[in-house]
């Protein structure tokens, strides 16, 4: 059976029982109605071939608009092959005045049952819509008289709802008695399933299935074209799923039909569809916003009625009709409801034929249409603004306006595609050159960031030649400095800031300071920049420090910090008395982030935090700024002081390249020691060797990675390669005058090489001169690391008193306990201490690190002077601290080391409570007291993340998945290990440290 005259059994066995009727003198009109594309006629072809086959003549008539200007064009083709029919006398028209029963109605009539007389009748007439006036009349008596006759009427009649109201059926005038009417359903899901599966010839994919019923919308008109274009039953590969625009489809018979049925509907319909289609032509985006808050193009401020009023505006249709028109094209199953119930084509190929013949400009001035009626009904300025995305220049303020609200809306959900277009759609619009300049600077960000830098330099060059307010001026100059000095050209940034601050800035000291400050940061990609803008910085403090403002002096004091000049105490008081003076609006992110970065280096952790969400909370992420990298640096340097290593590999900002950069970033380094800390050395090895160092910008981002390369060769057994670059590291950073060991230990990395390669004179040199500068800075954390390798490089008796200092400095520092060690500096005890603000974070996670390999240097040196028992002590403590923290490197030192002093190592528990952390069990238990993340948090002076981190850890190692099972699985846990008391958690670590003591 064909595509048409699938589900068509009822009305075929009605026309046969009509037929039967009439062959017994007791004629009748059947109507058989539909939309386009439901197979009148096909149906009508498939009647009259079974009433020939029954012995009826067939008189046929198909109408056309070609047609309707000729009187009794249709009654002419039904009747012009009998043997009576004279063409002439049919034709010619009655003379005036002749009465209705001589006319030429009277003649064709007589002529229909003079036919009659001879053998049954069927009168077949294909489209009776588009028949002529005269011939519609006649048609109508003509079913008032065959009820007597052997004729069967059988007419096929165009039956859709569409814009322009229709004109009155054939039977709107006819009694019910004289019609049999059937209206032409759309076809079924099933069968039209089960036609594309018969037509394609073979097994097919479901999914190829499914698309080509909904791009056949149940019209056997577009299902068949759909079938031909696809190859129908020959031979060749169907698709394994159907595309959604038309151009992939060949001979492009779907297309035509679509036109056609288009034309069917007339002109006003064509538009409304049209304009449907066109507003539903970014479905994705439209869902996106469906889930954000359930506004879309079609549809904005709600459903229903709304929409249509919008497409009704869109296309300069009568708002009362469309409706309707959309009821029932969804009835038809050419529409379907979308996301939130709005109409939507049942297919995107659809659509798509709907626009293909469509022009562009057309389509563009319904899209400007849209944009003004959904910013008339109040939409959301997203919505607006994605119409004026497909429409031509608008030419008014409000478009620029909606454009840039959308482009600030989608900059603030991180969704930055979506700004990039708007804001170059608003670069279209006229608009002031000072408000065009702020554009540009932002458009230019945003390309650099996420395209690529050769897009935005150019827009942020083009931001500065452009006359704007001197604020704004400062923002475009401080985002071209930061696009240049990332592409290596520090000198030309700072020119380029410095040229602002001569020509621009007269009267503002306020933006001269920002833009100095800037300067000084940028400055970190040059080391000889560095020196001169650092020496200018201080001579200024000197002469007058409101010269530079808090921003400025904040950086000298991280420039003192790294240069060896100050000690933590002293630049964390000089920090917070800075923060807590006022700052302005623009140099306050300079401030937060150099703060942060001095607090982190201080061991000061949950301050640091504290200090980069504020810091991060302020920024523009849309604009280039030298801070904002800065601060996010810093967040990735406390997860790697606290030893996160977990953490730190998961978040995608680490393992990602910086846009516009070949060389590393300070997140790589980090990453790379984190791999090669968790057992993860072949990607550790992997990452190293997709950067080319050979002639890198000279950055101390690239310090530190010739830093953690430097660990990774140590860790694969290439201690003189590991050297080398440690020794690289340090002759670039004592360029920059950095030489404190807060950021880069280079020198007692390298004496670690010196000593695994037979020489301890060097490795002695090195690890004295880190002792001293770290001594200056004070915190446990370098204080610690530097007497632990000097006691390694010392050895023997001495060398364990310096290893024993090492663990007992670092254990105070866990423990909240001052980092003041007057038996190695006396005179810098005071200082450390006098604050009462300690240089460790509260809970004893910033130093484990550093305490792990300590306790294994004290356990080496406990097992050389034969302290067996204690040499054990140690190193089993460090395999349990490193298990905890996930250093599956100090976990095997700690191993190794106890096999080679003759110990077997007891194993360590990796999950239920005994594998918590004194901290992991203190989070633990508050929760399970049903207390919130905020509130644990304030309650311990901890930052919510590291809450929530530890809290991650302990479900791990609880295997428990919700905060309702603590309770349960502490308690168990509890009752399975004993109570506490000396010898467990804390106090154990606090026993072990009096016995170390006594010992």
């Amino acid at each position: 059976m064909s595509v048409a005259l699938r589900e068509r059994r009822e009305e075929l066995e009605l026309v046969a029982a009509e037929a039967e009727r009439a062959r017994a003198g007791a004629g009748r009109l059947v109507l058989l109605r539909g939309a386009t594309g439901t197979g009148r006629t096909a149906l009508l072809e498939a009647v009259a071939e079974q009433a020939e086959a029954a012995g009826m003549r067939v008189l046929r008539a198909r109408c056309s608009p070609d047609h309707t200007s000729v009187p009794f064009g249709a009654v002419f083709q039904l009747l012009a092959h009998g043997p009576g029919f004279d063409s002439a006398a049919g034709e010619e028209p009655d003379p005036p005045g002749t009465p209705p029963h001589r006319g030429r109605p009277a003649r064709l009539w007589r002529l229909l049952r003079s036919y009659a007389d001879d053998v049954p009748l069927l009168v077949a007439v294909d489209d009776v819509h588009l028949a002529d006036e005269s011939s519609r009349r006649w048609l109508v008596e003509a079913v008032r008289r065959i009820d007597r006759l052997p004729v069967l009427m059988v007419v096929t009649e165009r039956s859709q709802y569409d814009i322009d109201p229709p004109a009155d059926g054939l039977v709107h005038a006819l009694s019910p008695a004289l019609v049999r009417t059937r209206t032409l359903a759309p076809l079924s899901a099933g069968s039209a399933a089960e036609l594309v599966r018969s037509a394609l010839g073979r097994p097919v994919p479901a999914e190829l299935v499914d698309d080509c019923v909904r791009a056949g919308a149940g019209s056997p008109l577009l299902l068949r074209a759909l079938l031909d274009d696809l190859g129908g039953t020959a031979a060749g590969d169907a698709p394994a799923a159907l595309p959604d625009n038309c151009a992939a489809l060949y001979p492009g018979s779907y297309a035509a039909a679509v036109s056609w049925w288009l034309d069917s509907a007339g002109p006003t319909t064509t538009e409304v569809a049209r304009a449907l289609a066109a507003l539903d032509d970014d479905e994705k985006a439209d869902e996106k916003a469906d889930e954000k808050d359930g506004d879309s193009a079609i549809g904005g401020g709600g459903h229903g009625d709304a929409d249509a009023e919008l497409l009704a505006r869109t296309a300069g249709a009568d708002p009362a009709r469309v409706p309707g028109w959309l009821t029932a094209m969804t009835g038809l199953g050419l529409l379907r409801p979308g996301p939130g119930g709005r109409p939507r084509y049942a297919h995107p190929l659809l659509r798509d034929a709907v626009l293909s013949s469509w022009s562009g400009a057309l389509r563009q001035a319904a899209h400007h249409r849209a944009a003004e009626a959904m910013l008339r009904r109040g939409d959301r300025a997203e919505a607006v603004a994605g119409q004026l995305l497909r429409s031509a220049p608008v030419g008014e303020a409000w478009a620029t306006g909606v454009l840039l609200d959308a482009a600030d809306l989608a900059v603030r959900d991180d969704r930055s595609d979506d700004a990039l277009a708007f804001l170059r759609r608003a670069l279209d619009e006229p608009m002031p050159d000072a408000r065009r300049s702020v554009v540009l600077t932002e458009l230019g960000s945003l390309e650099y960031a996420t395209v690529r830098s050769t897009a935005g330099i150019p827009r942020l060059a083009e931001a500065m030649r452009l006359p704007g307010l001197p604020r704004d001026r400062v923002r475009a100059a401080v985002a071209l400095g930061t696009a240049l000095a990332r592409q290596g050209e520090a000198r030309v940034a700072i020119d380029v800031l410095r040229g602002l601050e001569n020509e621009h800035l007269t009267g503002h000291p306020d933006l001269v300071r920002t833009v100095q400050t800037a300067s000084a940061l940028l400055s970190d990609h040059d080391p000889g920049t560095r020196r001169e803008v650092y020496r200018w910085l201080r001579e200024t403090a000197e002469r007058s420090p409101q010269l530079v403002g808090t921003a400025g002096q904040a950086l000298l004091v991280r420039y003192e910090s790294t240069a060896g000049l100050t000690s933590a105490a002293s630049a964390m008081r000089r920090i917070r008395a800075l923060l807590a003076q006022p700052a302005d609006p623009l140099a306050e992110g300079f401030l937060l982030g150099t703060a942060a970065a001095v607090a982190q280096w201080a061991d000061q952790l949950d301050e640091a935090d504290r200090l980069v969400r504020r810091g991060l909370a302020g920024q523009r992420t849309s604009l280039l700024h030298p801070m904002h990298l800065a601060l996010l640096n810093v967040r990735v340097d406390i997860a790697a002081a606290r030893g996160a290593y977990a953490e730190l590999l998961d978040d995608p900002v680490v393992l990602s390249p910086v846009v516009g950069r070949l060389d590393p970033a300070n997140a790589q380094a980090h990453a790379l020691i984190a791999l090669v800390e968790t057992g993860r050395t072949e990607e550790a090895t992997a990452l190293a060797d997709g950067f080319d160092l050979r002639n890198p910008y000279d950055s101390w981002e690239l310090n530190r990675f010739l830093y953690a390369r430097g660990v990774l060769r140590a860790a694969t057994g290439d201690p003189a390669g590991a050297l080398g670059d440690f020794l690289e590291c340090g002759r670039h950073q004592s360029a920059r005058d950095v030489v404190s060991p807060v950021v880069t230990p280079w020198r007692t990395a390298s004496a670690e090489c010196h000593l695994a390669l037979g020489r301890p004179r060097q490795a002695l040199a090195l690890a004295e001169e880190e002792l001293r500068l770290a001594t200056v800075w004070n915190t446990p954390r370098v204080l610690g690391r530097a007497l632990r390798v000097l006691g390694t490089a010392t050895g023997g008796r001495r060398g364990l008193d310096l290893t024993d200092r090492a663990v007992r400095v670092l254990r105070e520092g866990a423990g909240g306990v001052s980092a003041g060690t007057p038996d190695v500096m006396p005179e810098a005890a005071p200082e450390a201490t006098a604050d009462g603000d300690g240089s460790a974070a509260p809970g004893g996670e910033p130093v484990e690190t550093e305490l792990i390999p300590a306790l294994i240097a004290q356990g080496r040196g406990l097992t050389a002077v034969g302290d067996r028992a204690r040499a054990r002590e140690a190193l089993r403590e460090a395999a349990e601290r490193a298990e905890r923290l996930g250093a599956v490197r100090m976990r095997a030192a700690a191993e190794a080391a106890l096999r080679e002093g003759g110990a077997r190592r007891a194993a360590t528990a990796r999950t239920g409570s005994g594998s918590l952390t004194a901290s992991e069990r203190r989070i633990a238990e508050l929760a399970a007291q049903s207390r919130t993340n905020m509130e644990i948090a304030e309650l311990l002076h901890l930052a919510r993340r590291t809450v929530e981190t530890h809290l991650t850890s302990a479900y791990r190692k609880l295997g428990i998945r919700r905060r309702a099972e603590l309770g349960a699985a502490l308690t168990d846990a509890g009752s399975r290990s004993g109570p506490t008391g000396p010898g467990t958690g804390p106090d154990r670590d606090r026993d072990r440290h009096r016995r170390g003591t006594q010992a």
